[in-house]
């Protein structure tokens, strides 16, 4: 039986959020003001309301200001569109996150790319999407960041490697899979598709490197994992009063090397690398947005 190590959010998250605020004090005091993140939430949702309490505190200890722009559920796409126009402007605002989910009936895709590409606090505008498939992309979506953060930590080589990601989701199947393979792992991506043609166990079975981000509660079985693997769990579901990933984790953690819990594993990152982007992004518009 193997040994697993458990790869833990949050002692990254604390080491990147020390070197951030190291940062944004040199620079307020060089510059006399630090950066800045505006949040816009439209109506209110548990989920959101979870997100931004995370985010405020998160700012808070990196020395970022923050900032909740409330809307009613009742708000226009022509209301926030123009709320997104007035802080791509103002000079003062650094980052901008739209929260999700939005009310029904409006266009989260438009308004996230209504978001400039240089206040683009999330790397969700297709212009910094774009920037993956070459490998330069500096502002890059925050769960696939903190997965391939996780990844790192491993000290495991990627290349040749057989990594499979379950689920193709914009914020973190499709960026990973790219990510992946700026660094040469063979990457096979699985979707409901593959799920409806019960071929799921058999790729999981040969990945070496296993991501997982469906949404789902124990999805992928435990004897699925092949010996060694290394698992990321980016799953959060709530089954009673318990906290569960996409992996059936007891079984699991008994074949991999790696491999992350749930809570706390992905989850700690996410927000502290929303905070690293947000200084990327003050940073370019200190170079003239040159990054």
């Amino acid at each position: 039986m193997i040994t697993p190590i458990l790869l833990e959010g949050k002692p990254l998250a604390e080491k990147i959020k020390t070197a951030i605020a190291a940062e944004v004090a040199g620079l307020k005091s060089r510059y006399g003001r630090a950066p800045k993140l505006v949040a816009i939430q439209v109506g209110e949702h548990p989920s959101s309301a979870v997100y931004i309490k995370s985010q405020r505190k998160a700012a808070e200890a990196a020395g970022i200001e923050y900032e909740l722009k409330a809307l009613p559920a009742a708000a226009s796409s022509a209301d926030i569109s123009a709320l997104i126009k007035e802080l791509n402007i103002d000079p003062s605002v650094s980052a901008i996150i739209m929260q999700l989910p939005l009310p029904n009936g409006t266009d989260a895709h438009k308004l996230v790319e209504a978001i400039s590409p240089a206040k683009d606090a999330e790397g969700m505008h297709p212009a910094n999407l774009g920037k993956i498939i070459s490998g330069a992309c500096s502002i890059c979506p925050c769960t696939a960041a903190a997965v391939m953060a996780l990844l790192e930590t491993t000290g495991q080589r990627l290349y040749g490697k057989e990594a499979v990601i379950i689920g193709h989701s914009e914020i973190v199947g499709k960026p990973i899979a790219l990510m992946l393979l700026n660094k040469f792992a063979t990457t096979t991506v699985c979707h409901i598709a593959t799920g409806e043609r019960g071929l799921l166990p058999e790729h999981c079975k040969r990945a070496e490197v296993l991501i997982v981000a469906v949404g789902k509660a124990g999805i992928i079985k435990g004897e699925w994992i092949r010996e060694g693997a290394i698992v990321i769990d980016v799953g959060v579901n709530r089954v009673g009063n318990a906290v569960v990933g996409d992996v059936e984790f007891n079984a699991a953690v008994k074949r991999a090397s790696y491999i992350t819990p749930v809570p706390g594993g992905v989850g700690p990152l996410t927000t502290i690398i929303l905070m690293r982007n947000t200084l990327e992004l003050y940073k370019a518009a200190l170079s003239g947005g040159r990054e």
